[in-house]
């Protein structure tokens, strides 16, 4: 099965970081895609993803409007979007991986 890893967070890291995970969740059951979402929320990392995932993953969704560790997807294909976006549009993020629309992320530092 296909795989996307996808990281969800807000400044408050309350409502809109969970609701982001559950749409890209709820996006990927009906596309036949597995996503392992992480939760950068108010409690912390849950979820952390693993690097064995990440390894495995076709792609990489960062929704998140709070900072974000970028450094482990050096060399996957990447979108980075606003928290609103996971939450509007869950289908199109995953269907444009499924595309192989995202450019290859470059760890800059």
């Amino acid at each position: 099965m296909i795989k996307i890893v996808a990281v969800t967070a807000c400044p408050t890291g309350i409502a809109h970081t969970y609701m982001a995970a559950e749409m890209l969740e709820k996006a990927a059951k009906k596309l036949n895609v597995k996503i392992i979402v992480e939760t950068n929320g108010a409690i912390g990392v849950e979820n952390r993803l693993k690097q064995k995932d990440i390894e495995e993953s076709i792609a990489v969704i960062i929704a998140a409007d709070a900072r974000v560790d970028m450094q482990r997807f050096n060399g996957k294909p990447l979108i980075e979007v606003g928290v609103s976006q996971a939450i509007k549009n869950p289908t199109k993020l995953i269907q444009d991986a499924l595309s192989n629309l995202y450019p290859i992320y470059k760890n800059e530092n």
